[in-house]
């Protein structure tokens, strides 16, 4: 018997479970009347989006979202639904997963693998259900498993044992470069050796630091997708099944690396400023690299109407600076704003110069301009309702190249977790589609510019040894030894790592970031700001 199936690869917002409730029921009439869809899958956790964190904790959340259950039960006929919730059963809440028809709860899966690594952090709010769930639809017996699941070995033997012909997987599986091409391949492994079909359907949209790819898609038995939907959208498609067989169907193409995480930092701008309610964004526009990459970014995830940066030159700005930061400004159709801060750094410098007497002049003085610069940003967020963009990378972050209350004042960090040399690329990028960056400002030395003639390799090693380096300790965990052993230089290993030892007060302080690599600061990476240890 032919049974089509919907995969609702649909962006909801974390808590909102009435909001979510509309949007599930909207998927659902469309996947039924213009889908022609019998049955429709829901992504991991649909009713209050994924992750729900600590409002996992609170017992009225939980009893809103069981009781949606019962309201979407009753509302949506003539499809069956898929839909993941947090379960409360006596004292314990299980990640879940019912299906929904005519009224009827059909069959209630627990999630029984949690994963408590990386980013995840499911054994703090959930209990790990125990069996297999299998139910009969429309003369198929199809069996259910929810994200990680389906990542062990076993889990889907179980459930085909128990009788499943189809599997279901609900999903919540963030991205990170490269993940979806893993995803894939342990997934089509895991089919290919259990000889059953399965349908896998993933979250799409930002959340916070979290960004999901969607990339939803349906593996044949023997391991091969026969359906994708498209990365970074929502979409809600539509396969057909004859017994074990998946009618003919399309596949999106993937994107490559380079593209699809610029196309991770645009969705986690847009859907951070849209889901928070931000009238736009607003950042400083300073002629380098970095703050010509996030306008960019801003401009692709918002629109040009939405975005506005302002120049705020100093004694050190050189020339060429303000005519490449105009330039994009103008390219990109974007309003700006000069305002020098000169009258300002004089005034605290004024103000100080009594108690600094005697002194030399060192990073004080240069992060008083900093300081300045985020007071001046800040003031036009507040009064405009803009969120303002910070433009620091994940090289500055890592080694504390950032001034606090200065570059790092801001609500979100789009490039909070991109290297130095990966912002590089990604602005060649960008320009390959149609140039919006002055070739300047990619082929010019990086430049703080708060001191005469001053480069950023006057202060940490060049960026194609530091990048690695980093690579290695931050995100690998490797230690001095191996990475040294690995042909760095030993000065610039000690260097590198005494930098991120020494910086972690600043990064615990920096606004959150989106994450596109596989280990990023803040979920990923929590270190004890007072801490004994070297890394040396």
């Amino acid at each position: 018997m032919s049974l089509k199936i919907a995969l609702a690869q649909v962006n909801f917002l974390v808590g909102n479970i009435e909001a979510n409730v509309d949007k599930i029921i909207e998927a659902s009439v469309y996947a039924r009347d213009h889908l022609n869809a019998d049955l429709v899958v829901f992504p991991e956790l649909t009713i209050t989006g994924y992750p729900a964190e600590d409002l996992l904790f609170r017992a009225d959340f939980i009893a809103a979202a069981n009781n949606a259950i019962y309201l979407l039960a009753e509302r949506v006929t003539d499809i069956a639904m898929v839909v993941g919730f947090p379960e409360r059963d006596d004292n314990k809440l299980y990640n879940s997963a019912v299906v929904l028809h005519q009224g009827v709860i059909l069959a209630c899966y627990r999630k029984q693998i949690l994963p408590n690594y990386g980013v995840f952090d499911e054994q703090r709010y959930f209990t790990a259900g125990h069996q297999p769930c299998v139910f009969e639809f429309n003369g198929t017996f199809i069996g259910l498993t929810i994200c990680e699941d389906v990542w062990k070995q076993g889990i889907i033997d179980n459930a085909k044992q128990a009788g499943a012909e189809l599997m279901l997987t609900l999903n919540a599986s963030p991205f990170n470069s490269g993940k979806i091409h893993q995803r894939e391949a342990i997934i089509c492994q895991q089919v290919k050796a259990a000889k059953i079909p399965l349908v896998y359907v993933n979250q799409v949209g930002g959340q916070d630091e979290l960004i999901f790819d969607g990339a939803s898609f349906v593996a044949d038995l023997h391991g091969n997708i026969v359906f994708r939907a498209e990365e970074f959208k929502e979409q809600i498609s539509v396969i057909e099944f004859d017994g074990h067989n998946t009618l003919l169907s399309s596949c999106a193409p993937l994107y490559n690396k380079i593209s699809s995480e610029y196309q991770a930092l645009v969705l986690g701008i847009k859907d951070y400023v849209r889901k928070n309610g931000f009238q736009g964004a607003i950042l400083g526009l300073s002629g380098g690299i970095d703050s010509a990459l996030v306008l960019a970014l801003a401009v692709d995830a918002l629109g040009q109407d939405k975005v506005e940066v302002v120049l705020m030159p100093s004694e050190y700005t050189q020339g060429m600076s303000n005519e490449d930061a105009i330039k994009q400004a103008d390219i990109l159709g974007v309003k700006y704003h000069t305002i020098p801060i000169a009258p300002a750094v004089n005034a605290f410098t004024d103000m100080l110069a009594d108690i600094f007497a005697g002194t030399s002049k060192d990073a004080t003085e240069e992060n008083i301009q900093a300081r300045c610069r985020g007071v001046i940003l800040m003031a036009l967020s507040n009064k405009q309702g803009k969120l303002l963009l910070t433009t620091g990378n994940k090289s500055e972050m890592s080694v504390g190249y950032a001034t606090l209350y200065g570059d790092m004042a801001g609500g979100f960090a789009p490039i909070k977790d991109v290297p130095k040399l990966l912002v590089y690329d990604l602005a060649r990028y960008r320009n390959s589609i149609a140039q919006v960056i002055p070739e300047r400002v990619i082929t010019r030395p990086p430049s703080a510019e708060l001191a005469p003639d001053q480069i950023d390799a006057d202060s940490l090693p060049p960026y194609d040894v530091l990048d690695p380096i980093l690579e290695r300790y931050v995100e690998l965990d490797q230690s001095a030894e191996e990475i040294i052993s690995a042909g760095f230089r030993r000065e610039d290993v000690v260097r590198a790592i005494n930098l991120v030892d020494r910086n972690e007060y600043k990064r615990r302080q920096s606004p959150p970031g989106i994450r596109i690599t596989s280990r990023a600061f803040g979920r990923d990476r929590r270190y004890p700001i007072t801490s004994g240890y070297k890394g040396i």
